[in-house]
């Protein structure tokens, strides 16, 4: 959907948003506020939003007790999103266990694309192997952690492996190449264009948050990597809710994560950021159609001294379950930072404000109204006035950042 109001799939009175209106805005004061919008009945509002929002529900039980429910919304249709996520059920030795993930795309939408379809089919490869090597025996909680985050330090690492071993010496033989044998290498296009899909990933990024849960319903595994945010909302005894942060922002504002910069030399990037300059001076710049102004990347370059300036190693977090029918309800919520810049210091107060609502709900209901999309719309202000403000702005350029949200029923 697109943020015109003159566009015929929205109809109602013309209204007009403040610049402090939109939760989370990405533009500037100084851009020609207030701007029109559409203003839509609730009805409207939440019909528009839920055909915005790319929605996807799963259901990992006959009962619907354990589901999954996801959305990933961009209301600027002239910028796709580029976040992405993932639901799975993954069928080891006869036994099901689950996956779910957001992942947050930047610079293009080529890597996040193949990040999120090819993600949960590496993890299956690992599970496979270390429930082999266990057998019968139940593989321990800290082995799964160590496997899952293997699984995604071997993915990130086939990223730039694959385009290496195009060249019989890797990145020695490439000061034996001229720039057009190693265009002829990388642009093939006309003749499938492989090797050139390959190297293509390695010019952009995302961020990843993974989600697993044994088949027995008693283990919770969380890999994150980057800016997305894990939170657990609990249900206590005093018939509130509980929510805990389990995961930390991978970025220069976390005081924590620039001590892991500084200890570790990890950073925020790309394949250039992790491999010698060479890697990006003659296979990317190579790459067509070429890079027509290298300078923002020789700044860079030229600092590239002790590779790599970005990690790969995910922050795994293992979470007890109780399997039990009568144990209190959970609602794991994986999102991306867009979700956290709209909810801004109120996320708490949103997201217990839609807990306790959909405790609310009945089992129809919540079949009916994803609860993601529930989440979503709280997080917009819970009214079809801020609601549409959002969706019906008139701005050519993004008001919101992507905004990815996966809710698991635990």
């Amino acid at each position: 959907m697109g943020g015109s109001p003159e566009c015929s799939c929205y109809t109602g009175p013309t209204s007009f948003a403040s610049f402090g209106d939109i939760p989370g805005n990405l533009c500037s004061p100084t851009d020609d506020w207030p701007r029109p919008f559409r203003n839509l009945n609730h009805d409207a509002a939440w019909d528009h939003l839920a055909a915005a929002s790319n929605l996807h529900s799963v259901k990992f039980d006959p009962t619907g007790r354990w589901r999954a429910d996801a959305l990933n919304f961009q209301p600027c249709a002239e910028t796709p999103s580029q976040d992405r996520y993932a639901i799975q059920q993954i069928h080891i030795q006869g036994r099901v266990w689950t996956l779910s993930a957001v992942f947050d795309g930047h610079l293009g939408s080529h890597t996040v694309e193949h990040v999120a379809h090819h993600m949960p089919i590496i993890v299956r490869e690992h599970l496979e192997l270390i429930t082999r090597k266990h057998g019968d025996r139940v593989v321990p909680p800290p082995l799964i952690a160590d496997m899952f985050s293997m699984a995604i330090r071997a993915f990130d690492d086939a990223i730039a492996n694959d385009v290496l071993e195009l060249f019989p010496d890797g990145l020695s033989s490439l000061s034996r190449l001229s720039d057009l044998q190693i265009q002829e290498v990388l642009d093939d296009q006309l003749s499938g264009g492989q090797n050139y899909t390959k190297a293509r990933l390695c010019l952009y990024g995302t961020t990843a948050l993974v989600a697993l849960v044994d088949p027995d319903h008693q283990n919770l595994w969380l890999a994150n990597l980057g800016d997305c945010q894990g939170l657990m909302v609990s249900e206590t005894d005093q018939k509130s809710w509980n929510v805990e942060v389990l995961t930390q922002f991978h970025n220069g504002e976390n005081p924590l994560e620039v001590q892991r910069v500084m200890n570790e030399h990890p950073g925020l990037g790309d394949t250039p950021f992790k491999q010698p300059p060479e890697f990006t001076r003659r296979i990317l710049y190579n790459l067509y159609p070429g890079q027509h102004d290298t300078s923002p990347w020789e700044e860079f370059l030229m600092r590239n001294h002790t590779p790599p300036y970005v990690s790969s190693t995910p922050e795994v977090t293992h979470y007890p379950l109780d399997p039990s029918p009568r144990a209190p309800r959970k609602y794991l919520i994986l999102c991306s930072d867009g979700f956290t810049d709209i909810c801004g210091t109120n996320q708490r107060a949103i997201v217990d404000q839609w807990a306790r609502a959909a405790a609310r709900s009945n089992s129809r209901e919540l079949d009916e109204k994803s609860l993601a999309l529930r989440l979503l719309w709280q997080a917009l202000g819970n009214d079809p006035t801020s609601v549409s403000r959002v969706l019906t702005l008139n701005m050519d350029s993004p008001w919101l950042d992507d905004v990815s949200i996966v809710v698991q029923c635990l």
